[in-house]
């Protein structure tokens, strides 16, 4: 799957070096290359091109108003130019300069606090912005107009066409919530994770540190979760739906956790590219870690083993009637807001197993000291607890959809798993943000399953991701305007290494990015896609691995007359060679090559076949059209 250049190693004997050092300093540097299509995804919500062009040289001057020259977007913007191989040199705000970056002296209303108004003239570039935020958004837009492999070959001057793009996104949160508790990833991994977010103008990172397979978090006052919590058996080549029994006295030796530095660079990384990093952690339920490491919170005091996969002999849950239970979730709670300067902290609700708390004395103690009838009312009592005690810290609560909705937790934002239940708490007052399974989890396979990484069951494709609006057309205008936008899934159960992991993600996260971004009125399937093949050149240069997309074969037919059908083939993959046949066969690469819609009789069947970059890249489909 990784997508891999060849490469060799050139030896050269020193003293013939001069005489080949100016050839290759020459091969190295191309003159001049030509930018003609604006590719940018997300899709500005208003380019306006002009017939001209601008001489970017692989030197230029920058200018700076309203912001300071160490402000972590100016840092940013120098650093990753020099990296594109364009020298630049800071000038004073009052000199003439190539690149100008001002932030406005009164309000664009327009903008808001993340557009931005990016300008090409024949004398240069301008970016201008409400905010810090505003500019680096119009920086990321800037960078993808530089040749696609601007990483790998330098330029000396670089053929801009003038444009006026005025741009802001059409949703304020923008996530995607990666899960490092099935696996444990390094910093690195995370950054680099962060750094494809910033590329497409995502803003948050749902971290997922805390569940059933494992603690991530540093504990000072709870050290246990860490040299227990942080760590379950090893089960290196088993399925994550096998169920391995963990033998006795097996040692645990599989998982990790981060350190505060660790955190502290993580979330200093993300804040200096505008992305919000959100602590997320399991609860009362999926809390094998916590009971591993602190049998005394359970109903029982029994042994909670950490699980793999989805095996679980023991059906984990705080114990809500017990004090401990209360000061330990405020305490955690206290240390996460220390390492997390994050407005928002996820604190869970799902999935959680109710049975010990019918036959625990203490629950329902505390079930008729609080007047309530059901575990269901005591799920969210208990969620309430640590809500309100992340109230008085000033933080705001992230959960799931709870049992008869959001209206349960008054102020918290809902992340809906159902259109339904999204409308449902908006309607209530919440604020939510949609991750709706069959558009929003990338866990599940982008392509045929035959062809694809062990994923979840289902399919969710690139273009089916593309065609998400977090707001259908019949949602009532009151819960549209509680609707704040949607976070992609990463569950990683099945992704042990961090390839495969990277490779789920992308491209769906570019389609995702679009969907939530630019206006749904300007949509349009093939022009997207046209950009993702560009966007691709870019993802190999920076060394991230993807998946293709998926070949299968996107067919429909138009009744002509009644002894006639018209049929158009495509893939989700622009240049995909399309080979077919009707009489019956397998088709191979000798068969006719789909070029423009074929004329067929009804009741034939059509088998067709999908060769991208001179390999076969799924089954052989067959469809008995009608």
């Amino acid at each position: 799957m990784k997508h891999t250049h060849p490469f060799f190693v050139l030896h050269i004997k020193p003293r013939i070096l001069p005489f080949l050092l100016p050839l290759l300093l020459l091969s190295a540097c191309t003159k001049t290359t030509h930018v003609n299509d604006l590719k940018i995804i997300p899709e500005p919500i208003s380019i306006e091109k002009g017939d001209n062009a601008f001489l970017l040289e692989d030197n230029i001057s920058i200018s700076i108003s309203g912001l300071g020259q160490n402000s972590n977007t100016v840092k940013y913007i120098l650093n990753s130019l020099r990296h594109a191989r364009i020298q630049p040199n800071l000038v004073s705000h009052n000199e003439k300069s190539v690149m100008q970056i001002i932030v406005h002296d009164s309000l664009d209303l327009r903008l808001g606090d993340e557009g931005y108004h990016l300008e090409i003239t024949p004398d240069g570039i301008v970016f201008s912005a409400n905010t810090e935020q505003g500019l680096f958004y119009a920086y990321q837009t800037f960078i993808q107009m530089l040749p696609s492999d601007i990483v790998e070959h330098s330029y000396s001057t670089i053929e801009l066409p003038l444009c006026n793009i005025v741009d802001y996104p059409r949703y304020p949160w923008r996530a995607v919530y990666l899960d490092v508790c099935s696996h444990y990833y390094s910093p690195n991994f995370i950054k680099k994770v962060i750094d494809i977010m910033a590329n497409y103008k995502m803003n948050r990172l749902v971290w997922h540190l805390a569940d059933d397979h494992g603690w991530r978090i540093p504990s000072q006052k709870y050290p246990a979760l860490d040299s227990v919590g942080a760590w379950r058996v090893n089960r290196r080549h088993a399925d994550w739906y096998d169920t391995v029994v963990p033998r006795p006295n097996e040692k645990p030796t599989y998982g990790g956790f981060y350190s505060k530095q660790d955190i502290t660079d993580i979330v200093d990384y993300a804040a200096s590219r505008n992305i919000e990093v959100i602590p997320s952690i399991e609860l009362p339920g999926l809390c094998s870690p916590i009971l591993a490491a602190y049998p005394q919170l359970s109903c029982d005091s029994g042994d909670y083993p950490i699980p793999y996969g989805a095996y679980s002999s023991t059906t984990p849950i705080l114990c809500a009637g017990n004090d401990s239970t209360l000061l330990f979730l405020n305490n955690i709670l206290d240390e996460i807001t220390d390492l997390f300067p994050a407005k928002h902290i996820h604190i869970g609700g799902s999935e959680a197993p109710l049975d010990n708390w019918r036959s625990c004395p203490k629950c329902r103690k505390r079930m008729m000291e609080n007047h309530l009838t059901h575990n269901d009312q005591l799920f969210v009592w208990l969620l309430r607890q640590a809500a309100q005690h992340l109230n008085k810290l000033g933080r705001v609560p992230l959960t799931w959809d709870l049992p008869d909705n959001a209206t349960l937790i008054p102020g918290a934002i809902v992340t809906a798993q159902s259109i339904s239940s999204g409308i449902g708490a908006a309607q209530a007052g919440n604020q939510v943000v949609m991750c709706p399974p069959d558009y929003c989890l990338f866990s599940r396979y982008q392509a045929n399953p035959d062809h694809q990484p062990r994923a979840n069951d289902g399919i969710t494709t690139l273009a089916h991701v593309y065609s998400f609006d977090p707001v259908p057309l019949s949602t009532p205008k009151f819960s549209a305007s509680n609707i704040i936008g949607a976070q992609c899934l990463l569950t990683t159960e099945h992704f042990r290494t961090e390839d495969i992991a990277e490779y789920m993600l992308l491209p769906r996260l570019l389609a995702f990015s679009e969907a939530l971004w630019s206006s749904g009125e300007g949509k349009n399937w093939n022009r997207f896609r046209r950009n993702v093949e560009e966007q691709k050149i870019r993802l190999r240069a920076k060394s991230y691995n993807y998946c293709e997309g998926s070949f299968m074969p996107i067919v429909h037919t138009r009744k002509i007359d009644n002894n006639t059908l018209s049929v158009t083939v495509s893939t989700e993959v622009p240049n995909t060679y399309i080979f077919y046949t009707t009489d019956g066969t397998t088709p191979s690469r000798n068969s006719q090559v789909y070029v423009s819609p074929i004329q067929i009789n009804p009741n034939t069947t059509l088998k067709i076949l999908s060769v991208y970059h001179d390999k076969q890249q799924d089954s052989v489909y067959e469809y008995i059209l009608p």
